[in-house]
């Protein structure tokens, strides 16, 4: 039988992280930090790339890119919880929750198939650098990051689609500080297997299969790593893909952990500190992890304070 959309509900309640006026002060000052930090750190090394003719490498393409989709995944959740905080209102149109559901989805999808890209990359570059040019190409990439944007769209766009095959009629309540997928399923009071159906299927393909390359990735590079004579130089690549890889386990672990266990292991104190690590700590983190502990980023970022962009070959 064909589903539909017979909602009675015009609007949710997002609960957020706390209702004691107190501990929301601090919360808006405590996420408004954490926002403007991704914001700003973001788009520096964006702006650092795309003014450094050095860095216009298959790496710093990918780089942007995630910047670009950190930027956007964090605004698509943050922004209106520091507004809720604000005026007090807790509430969410129905479209407006789907349309977060869409954006959130679409910008953490780039953000994983990005890394994923990011990997290939890096692997490439250590285990077949005579070969890196060749194969890492100009058209390569481009196709690359136009693959990871198109795919994360039409995620995203299945995923709210079927939502709106769905019934509304009771709890609009929601225990969090957005409109999360699995949250939103879960209020709706129609049968949502195939809704689930598709968590579990897209979900593999947009983020267990990514992070499942990561590993195989980092395993190959880790290997190659070993080989080098110099102990220097295996402290610095264990150092630089040690970090890059824990960002990674934090980012996917806990995406994973919202989305493929069982429902009745969750509870909303649980997605929602998950959900805090994948929209909010992450985003903040990449810049620093990916950018500040690389020589040549530091250098271009010097030149963009300095006003003295290298845009030479």
């Amino acid at each position: 039988m064909e589903r539909r959309n017979q909602t009675s509900i015009s609007e949710f309640i997002l609960l957020g992280l706390s209702n004691q006026p107190e501990q929301e002060r601090l919360l808006f000052f405590l996420f408004l930090v954490m926002y403007l930090i991704t914001v700003l750190w973001n788009l520096l090394i964006i702006l650092a790339i795309r003014t450094d003719a050095h860095l216009h490498t298959p790496m710093y393409f990918f780089l942007t890119n995630l910047s670009l989709g950190d930027i956007c995944f964090t605004s698509s959740s943050v922004p209106k919880m520091l507004v809720n905080y604000i005026f007090g209102n807790k509430a969410i149109t129905y479209m407006s929750c789907l349309a977060q559901v869409f954006f959130c989805l679409l910008f953490g999808g780039i953000d994983s198939v990005i890394l994923a890209s990011m990997a290939y990359d890096r692997y490439v570059a250590i285990c077949a650098p005579l070969h890196y040019n060749m194969i890492m190409s100009q058209k390569v990439c481009a196709s690359l990051g136009a693959m990871c944007w198109l795919w994360a769209c039409i995620d995203a766009l299945i995923h709210t689609v079927s939502l709106t095959q769905l019934s509304f009629c009771g709890q609009n309540e929601i225990p969090h500080f957005f409109c999360e997928l699995s949250v939103v399923i879960r209020l709706a009071c129609s049968d949502t297997l195939l809704n689930d159906l598709m968590v579990y299927i897209l979900g593999s393909l947009t983020a267990v299969m990514p992070f499942i390359g990561i590993l195989v990735s980092y395993t190959c590079i880790f290997i190659a790593v070993l080989k080098i004579p110099s102990t220097h130089g295996r402290r610095k690549a264990f150092n630089t893909c040690g970090s890059h890889l824990a960002v990674v386990c934090l980012f996917y672990g806990t995406v994973i952990g919202v989305y493929f266990n069982p429902r009745s292991t969750h509870t909303a104190q649980k997605d929602t500190a998950a959900a805090m690590m994948y929209t909010i700590v992450t985003p903040m983190l990449n810049p620093f992890i990916y950018s500040l502990r690389n020589n040549d980023m530091k250098r271009a970022l010097r030149m963009l304070f300095s006003r003295k962009p290298d845009l030479s070959l």
